[in-house]
């Protein structure tokens, strides 16, 4: 990452109109928040339980195997204690200066309304919510992580309670999907940061993209590199830790 580069970067920031930021995994690993594929992914963490990730967070394992569905979210998802970083906090402060129009995101962490983002697209959900499965009664995510692995199930009518995220075998909420391609439709400026872009649907929405300027921030290389105007392979909080201070 070069100072031209990042002077380039701060440059469309501030010209750009209507700025859209979509990210990944990459943006919530800094804070602490374990990934699927790396090293010490979940991937690698999950072998006690004799089946992928894929398989624990789907729609029929939910309903079939409830208690090591929860007590697989009690690990990696409750009380994680993880914080916003750099990444979080500047694109909450571009924002709040009026020049980030939305963030859409894959993860379900609700770090970037923790460091203050209002415009936030989860094109995955979020673990912060919960509601019956059968009802739709909402369940406060206090009360559901106080129970540490065991099964929630609804004050009302008693079904099973469930995270307010597309598991494997559902389809994405179609307003959060509208929402996104909207987004990026408009923008004149996209800034990708931290996905390797091989979760799809949600990767091909950047294909609605018909703004002026790309830049993609990701350690390693994306399909989407060629239509960028700066790639950057560093730290998405380091790149715009340096951004935020050519900006302000």
């Amino acid at each position: 990452m070069t100072d031209e580069e990042v002077s380039r970067f701060a440059a469309m920031i501030k010209e750009s109109e209507n700025t859209v930021f979509f990210g990944g995994a990459g943006v919530s690993t800094e804070s602490g928040i374990k990934d699927y594929r790396s090293e010490d992914g979940i991937y690698n963490s999950v072998k006690e339980y004799g089946v992928s990730p894929e398989v624990i967070l789907s729609h029929n394992f939910l309903f079939e195997h409830p208690e090591t569905f929860y007590d697989f979210c009690k690990k990696y998802f409750f009380d994680t204690g993880a914080k916003p970083n750099k990444a979080h906090k500047a694109l909450a402060r571009l924002e709040k200066e009026g020049m980030l129009n939305a963030v859409i995101t894959q993860n379900i962490d609700n770090l970037h309304q923790l460091a203050g983002s209002q415009n936030v697209i989860e094109l995955h959900g979020t673990t912060k919510r919960y509601y019956c499965s059968a009802c739709g009664e909402d369940m406060p995510y206090k009360e559901v992580e106080a129970l540490g692995g065991a099964v929630p199930h609804c004050r009302k009518c008693g079904a099973l309670v469930r995270p307010d995220v597309t598991l494997y075998g559902e389809m994405l909420n179609e307003k959060a999907v509208s929402a996104a391609v909207s987004a990026i439709s408009a923008a004149d400026l996209l800034i990708v940061g931290g996905t390797s872009l091989v979760v799809y649907p949600a990767a091909s929405y950047l294909g609605y993209f018909r703004g002026r300027n790309i830049v993609l921030i990701n350690k390693g290389e994306t399909s989407f590199d060629s239509r960028a105007d700066i790639v950057l392979r560093d730290s998405i909080g380091e790149v715009f830790d340096r951004v935020m201070s050519k900006i302000f």
